[in-house]
């Protein structure tokens, strides 16, 4: 029975140093960094992608030549019908 509880104690013993050496000897929650020391785990935060906005383009501009605003045989100049 001694060697029972003497192999049991040894196995936790164990088992609860891994779960230390696991994070670098730090425990749970901390890691090490790149100077050695210990520090903190950070939180990961996922962002979700913005929100698409559709915008639909505006109605192109139309332009469209007059009709024949002098009577034939005249032409716009100056501001008004004139002949040639």
């Amino acid at each position: 029975m001694k060697y029972l509880f003497a192999a049991v104690l040894a196995l936790g013993t164990v088992a609860s140093f891994s779960a230390a050496e696991a994070a670098g000897g730090c425990g749970p929650g901390w890691h090490r960094g790149p100077y050695g020391g210990c520090q903190p785990n950070r939180r990961v935060v996922v962002r979700r992608p913005a929100p698409v906005v559709v915008v639909r383009p505006a109605a192109p501009a139309v332009v469209v030549r007059p009709g024949r605003v002098c009577p034939y045989g005249t032409v716009w100049r100056y501001g008004r019908c004139r002949a040639y």
